[in-house]
């Protein structure tokens, strides 16, 4: 499978990476990647990815824009207010590459869903900010043996993990806290949300690329406000429902 002389010279910064090179972007171009919630997280974890050449890119999200959402989810404009999220990101991803091919799913992932929605995929970001929806996606990520990337965000602290197999997200996050933080609820600095998209991108792009060390069974948290950053091992947990001793044995 060649590359054209348009791919040659949109690609051409990744072709001279030793770590990507040509066998990495024709992996790019092969591969699948699911952006479940197309929001703070999502939306420019989408823009690297169409970007970066990556084949086909599924956006799942049942939303439509809001005012609100534009203070930090910059692939949407003040023009696509109240049109679906996933048919503005298919629009504004096509512009970006054309060589791209977008999958809108204007549904809302759930456990009864989940494994459907996420078929076929080579990875999958989690950008969501609902427990219930990175429960079922982590499940169903353990079921089709499909590594999980995790962002997520609020106030000015973020964080990303890669999962494929155990430990898994759920070793992480064993229940939805009582008290779970939303940044409808706390407040995001905007600017964040792209850094921590962009994060997941990249982990995205080492994956399927075979390039450097992923964040697998890690959480690298981000705080913004004091320019600082740590990196901390994830434990399998064996009362992990998802992925541990019981889980395993049913």
């Amino acid at each position: 499978m060649s590359f054209s002389d348009d791919e040659v010279e949109r690609y051409a910064r990744h072709l001279v990476l030793a770590e990507i090179g040509g066998p990495g972007q024709q992996a790019l171009r092969r591969s699948t990647v699911a952006v479940v919630g197309l929001g703070g997280v999502g939306g420019p974890a989408a823009q690297y990815l169409a970007a970066a050449g990556v084949g086909t890119l599924r956006l799942i999200d049942p939303d439509r824009v809001g005012l609100s959402n534009l203070q930090r989810q910059v692939l949407f404009a003040t023009d696509d207010i109240d049109r679906a999220k996933v048919e503005v990101g298919r629009d504004r991803l096509r512009d970006l590459n054309p060589h791209a091919r977008i999958q809108a799913v204007g549904e809302a992932l759930e456990t009864s869903n989940a494994a459907a929605l996420l078929s076929g995929a080579d990875v999958v970001i989690d950008g969501t900010d609902d427990f219930a929806t990175r429960f079922a996606v982590n499940a169903a990520c353990l079921k089709l043996g499909v590594p999980l990337v995790s962002g997520a965000l609020g106030r000015w602290s973020g964080q990303v993990g890669v999962f494929t197999g155990r430990p898994c997200y759920r070793c992480l996050t064993l229940e939805a806290p009582p008290d779970a933080e939303t940044c409808a609820r706390v407040g995001v600095v905007g600017a964040l949300a792209g850094v921590v998209g962009a994060m997941t991108a990249l982990e995205a792009i080492k994956l399927i690329a075979g390039a450097g060390a992923p964040l697998t069974g890690r959480l690298l948290v981000y705080d913004g406000l004091n320019g600082t950053s740590r990196v901390a091992s994830i434990a399998a947990d064996p009362a992990c429902p998802d992925c541990g001793l019981s889980a395993s044995s049913e």
